[in-house]
């Protein structure tokens, strides 16, 4: 198979896993219809496609109806979503050509797809969200996607190749690999992702969100707070799967923008992190890399987040040496910031107390919150 084709459809299936919507751009008559289907019928899934340009506001945002009951009015819910509502197992809604709906239209499909409301019903946890676009140019009456829309999905970009098109219609057509990952393991890779998110964004605090520039870019992603969760989640799923790292770069590619991912990955790759699980084994051979603030931020980051997971009382007492280590080499900033979640009660064991050396470089800010 070709290879691109395969690590666009392992990207697709990951995005599922990590409950990311996902839109699929390309020329109409590229098998996007038909690889959904393909998937639920794998999946054991509902698929409800729907349309969207035949559609109005109101077949997303609820058809307002007068309820005499109680003289109030409510949003009625359309077949579609009662459909997927009804369903005797979990769906995947497929929103079909969005990018010739108008804008009002587009509009009120942004509560479906980030909420998974539809007027007065909510769709069952779960569902997945999945849309497809022809570029705007050779859309038939195409429109530019409103950014708001856009900035709700994961962007992949989809084509048929030859050889793919030549084995699907001789031996059949490839099917979208959905992992199957422990949810524990995604949820844990998940959080050191937005760890990993936090420390870029504390050293690049203008890539927090930065708007398009122009009419089509607007349409496609950029990074804002929400795309930068989603990339987190993104970026777990697919280490927790062992994917590779084109599958990665074409998940962030398609929520932050190709040249935020890029600068991403090569700062990821640049802070070489120590294994926090290590550090909290023997803290005492931590030596703190002065010149490196943004490797200790993540690295204490880090081991707050391992030691939160698993509280025991000797974790607890290593996570305060790390964070007395970082204090002592002149990173007291970084320390006072992480040591006031490891000394809340919520966080520390019941009955331990923190040493000599934890109280001495600590000090200040224990003293800030305890008294």
């Amino acid at each position: 198979m070709n290879q691109r084709y395969a690590d666009t459809i392992t990207a697709l299936g990951t995005a599922l896993i990590a409950r990311v919507p996902v839109l699929l751009w390309g020329p109409p008559g590229q098998g996007k219809t038909s690889v959904i289907e393909s998937l639920g019928d794998d999946l054991h899934f509902h698929v409800e496609t729907v349309i969207a340009s035949l559609h109005e506001p109101a077949d997303f945002a609820g058809l307002p109806m007068l309820d005499p009951a109680n003289s109030s009015t409510r949003l009625l819910p359309p077949a579609w979503a009662r459909r997927v509502a009804a369903a005797d197992r979990p769906s995947i809604v497929f929103y079909d050509e969005i990018s010739t709906t108008p804008p009002a239209t587009q509009a009120a499909l942004l509560r479906p797809i980030l909420t998974g409301w539809v007027g007065d019903l909510r769709l069952p946890e779960g569902t997945g969200s999945v849309a497809a676009a022809n570029p705007p140019e050779i859309a038939a009456d195409g429109w530019d996607l409103a950014p708001p829309l856009a900035n709700r999905f994961v962007h992949l970009d989809w084509t048929l190749p030859a050889d793919v098109v030549r084995d699907g219609f001789t031996v059949g057509w490839p099917r979208v690999p959905v992992p199957s990952v422990a949810p524990d393991l995604v949820d844990k890779a998940t959080v050191s992702a937005k760890t990993l998110v936090g420390t870029f964004l504390r050293a690049r605090p203008e890539l927090v969100t930065r708007m398009p520039s122009s009419s089509d870019q607007a349409g496609r992603a950029f990074p804002t707070p929400r795309s930068w969760e989603m990339s987190a989640r993104l970026y777990g799923a697919a280490k927790a799967a062992g994917f590779s790292d084109t599958v990665v770069l074409l998940l962030l590619n398609g929520s932050v923008g190709a040249s935020t991912a890029a600068e991403f990955l090569e700062f990821v790759r640049r802070l070489d992190l120590p294994d926090p699980q290590e550090l909290l084994n023997d803290p005492s051979a931590y030596v703190v890399p002065v010149r490196r603030a943004d490797q200790v931020f993540a690295t204490a980051a880090a081991v707050l987040t391992a030691t939160t997971d698993d509280p025991t009382p000797d974790r607890w007492l290593a996570c305060g040496t790390i964070l007395a280590k970082v204090a002592d080499a002149g990173m007291a900033d970084i320390a006072f910031l992480f040591a006031r979640r490891w000394s809340d009660p919520a966080t520390r064991p019941f009955g331990v107390i923190p040493t000599a050396d934890h109280l001495r470089a600590l000090g200040p800010i224990l003293t800030e919150i305890h008294g």
